[in-house]
């Protein structure tokens, strides 16, 4: 059966964090070069869109100490991404890279160079951050404020677009030893000031296979959904189970018009753990013993202290929720990670309630409340829930996360891909070379100047 709407589905490999047992005897190196290798080919074997890797530029603190989870570090991404482009060939390769203390010149030229390198699998996960304890590695410090985060990464992101846009398609003629290597007028300089960045000169690097490489966006307040819907190509989304996803994908898909472009032109990937089992029991009680491997007592305990502001050691994990209230006037007991709760009152109000109606410990609450959504069956039950999602408009694919590193993928990659691909919802091998083949989207034809902000530059 032919299907009209094709599922597409990415790999996410997490690091250590709150969704890794890194704990249990099957966890393997989360820094070791095969694992990144084992988890990419994999992924590309089953014919998956992309790999994805997430980024984490301080290891953040708990309570002034180093976070558990954090122990083992995180090796730079792109070296990580233009390593695994030697051992792959199709696969497209994702990386967050934060556009809050970097410089758009140096952004533009090291995804240009991974898109060139790949042959046009490169793409680029946009994040922002107003967090001084990270930003204290950087020149720029923390200045910058909240409600600057996206107007920065806009500006950025233009200037990128134009950096990669100052070399023509068929800039290159052909022998470097002749004079007329380059075409006249082929390459342009650009020269931009702005608020929040300057950029004058040749850009260095040739336009890559792509044009531009795929641009991942993950940030979900009413800012971040705007600057999806005016820049992204994919959005790294939270809202994974049916009814959330919809609404979210409403809500981002109707702003797109506003930016001239149609639904198509922008992916929406959820991020999804998956549970198998031989049967709809099974895979109940596997999903709950990871949650519980996941959150330990000391986890249980250091998340409830990011809401309550307060040291919570004395509390057992398996006992009742604090008796005392949070701290709402008094610095994050975290750094490194955001303290996104807005009123910690009201939050610890419900959680009681919660907690109270159900009969949670304090562990139990935890569990509950960071489960996000995620498939629990078997194969063939999950492959029919990876459909209606994706055919129902809840998303256009999904983004998978392993609970173990390198392997935890491997029977999804085993059982529920080869349903999907006999039920002719997924791709039995790809179409193209490129990620934007992959995706579907289009390839940016050159955006010319219309402005001094970029000059001609006789080649």
């Amino acid at each position: 059966m032919t299907r009209t709407k094709p599922i597409h589905l990415g790999v996410h490999f997490p690091g250590v964090n709150n969704t890794t047992v890194w704990s249990d005897p099957g966890s393997g190196s989360q820094i070791e070069f095969s694992s990144f290798e084992h988890l990419a080919r994999r992924a590309e074997a089953a014919k998956l869109d992309f790999f994805f890797l997430a980024e984490g530029l301080r290891l953040r603190e708990h309570k002034g100490r180093i976070h558990d989870l954090d122990v083992v570090g995180r090796p730079d991404t792109l070296p990580v991404l233009a390593a695994l482009a030697a051992v792959t060939d199709r696969i497209g390769l994702a990386g967050t890279i934060n556009t809050t203390f970097n410089e758009p010149w140096e952004l533009a030229r090291q995804f240009a160079t991974l898109d060139v390198l790949s042959g046009g699998r490169a793409a680029w996960n946009l994040v922002t951050s107003s967090d001084a304890f990270t930003g204290a590695n950087f020149r720029r410090g923390g200045y910058l404020q909240y409600d600057d985060r996206y107007a920065r990464a806009g500006e950025v992101v233009e200037v990128a677009r134009a950096l990669w846009d100052s070399w023509d398609d068929d800039a290159v003629l052909g022998d470097p030893s002749s004079a007329a290597f380059l075409r006249p007028g082929a390459v342009r300089r650009v020269d931009h000031h702005g608020r929040f960045v300057d950029a004058v000169g040749e850009f260095t690097t040739p336009r890559g296979p792509q044009g531009h490489p795929v641009l991942f966006q993950a940030g979900d307040s009413s800012d971040g959904r705007e600057f999806a819907a005016r820049a992204a190509d994919v959005v790294f989304s939270a809202h994974a189970t049916y009814d959330d996803g919809r609404a979210f994908y409403d809500d981002v898909k109707g702003r797109l018009a506003a930016y001239g472009r149609d639904r198509d032109s922008l992916k929406i990937l959820p991020a999804v753990t998956v549970t198998l089992g031989a049967t709809a029991a099974e895979a109940e009680e596997r999903a709950r013993h990871i949650r519980r491997q996941q959150v330990s007592g000391p986890t249980a305990i250091a998340f409830l202290e990011q809401v309550w502001g307060r040291d919570l050691e004395a509390y057992d994990p398996d006992g009742p929720l604090p008796d005392v209230e949070p701290d709402v006037d008094g610095a994050s007991i975290t750094r490194g990670r955001v303290r996104h709760v807005r009123d910690p009152l009201a939050v610890a109000r419900a959680w009681r309630e919660q907690a109270a109606a159900n009969r949670w410990s304090i562990r139990d609450l935890v569990i509950a409340v960071t489960t996000r959504g995620g498939f629990v069956g078997t194969p063939e039950a999950v492959a029919a829930d990876i459909e209606r999602h994706v055919h129902e408009d809840a998303a256009d694919g999904f983004i998978l996360v392993p609970h173990l590193t390198p392997g935890g993928l491997d029977d999804v990659f085993d059982q529920v891909v080869p349903l999907l691909q006999e039920r002719g919802s997924f791709r039995r091998e790809y179409a193209g070379t490129t990620l934007r083949d992959h995706l579907g989207l289009a390839r940016p034809a050159v955006a010319r100047p219309v402005d001094a902000g970029v000059a001609e530059l006789v080649g």
